[in-house]
């Protein structure tokens, strides 16, 4: 909700900012934080139409189901997280017999599975939002292999990343922006990496006190002079949603496009957001 509902709701909205500072259907990050002792718990479904496996030369139709999150709130301005997925599975539609590592593939059937890669990071908010100023905060987090080069789905490799964050409420809108650097490792190369430019800029209006529609850009850019390493590519996804708050649950869902070659060319997802009061901060 995070202040940004109409006039007549501000005082509601702000009271509940801090239990849903993460804005699920969109990944850009607010820099407000789910709240001292507070747990947030999200997940949900994705679908990616021709989704690209460079490193592997896997493309095909991915499910991920389902996808789920977890954040904790260390502090009024502090929050650990934890996202991924129980559940990848694609259905090959083609193979790039090419592929860096298509040798290391076990999949040899039309479709393949595996957990999806887990992301944990850390969010700082370092100044709150005031009438004048926006807020800002700070995230870092790594990226760990948990899927495998061998169901094609993964690269066995180490990613890291950290971003500036600021948000700005004007009236019944909430505008987002991140801006950052990642570190990607080369999953042929293993001394290698590729160092992006990350970016993100979403947008909320409420329409009604529950009711808010949603979108942003999201993505990296590669930042090497020659072509990118497999798997380090630039990347990006727009996207359009809607969300439904009733009390401490929030419904969503969203549609997108991809930006790149290597992008899926549309996709939905669809989830929900809880949160509940953990523990208490000493």
């Amino acid at each position: 909700m995070r202040r940004h509902f109409l006039l007549a709701a501000i005082s509601l909205s702000i009271s509940a900012a801090p239990a849903f500072a993460q804005q699920r259907p969109l990944v850009t990050e607010d820099p407000e934080t789910v709240g001292a002792g507070r747990v947030l718990l999200e997940g949900g479904v994705d679908y990616a139409h021709n989704q690209d496996y460079p490193v592997s030369g896997l493309k095909g139709n991915l499910w991920r189901v389902p996808t789920l999150g977890i954040s904790v709130g260390l502090s009024s301005i502090a929050e650990f997280q934890i996202d991924g997925g129980l559940h990848d599975h694609l259905d090959i539609t083609s193979r790039d017999p090419n592929a860096p590592l298509v040798g290391l593939l076990t999949a040899t059937g039309t479709s393949t599975s595996d957990f999806e890669d887990i992301f944990i990071g850390t969010k700082i908010k370092l100044a709150p939002e005031t009438e004048t100023r926006p807020s800002v905060g700070f995230r870092f987090s790594t990226r760990l292999p948990n899927a495998s080069n061998e169901s094609g789905l993964g690269t066995d490799s180490f990613d890291f990343y950290a971003s500036g964050l600021v948000a700005k409420t004007v009236q019944s809108v909430r505008t987002v922006g991140n801006i950052g650097v990642g570190i990607l490792a080369d999953p042929v190369v293993g001394n290698r990496q590729n160092d992006v430019l990350t970016y993100g800029l979403s947008v909320a209006r409420a329409v009604t006190q529950p009711v808010e529609f949603v979108a942003e850009v999201n993505g990296r850019v590669s930042t090497r002079s020659g072509e990118a390493f497999p798997g380090t590519e630039s990347r990006g996804l727009l996207k359009f949603g809607g969300r439904y708050t009733q009390g401490l649950l929030r419904l969503d869902a969203a549609i997108f496009f991809g930006l790149t070659s290597v992008d899926p060319t549309v996709g939905f997802t669809a989830g929900f957001t809880y949160v509940f009061d953990a523990f208490k901060v000493p």
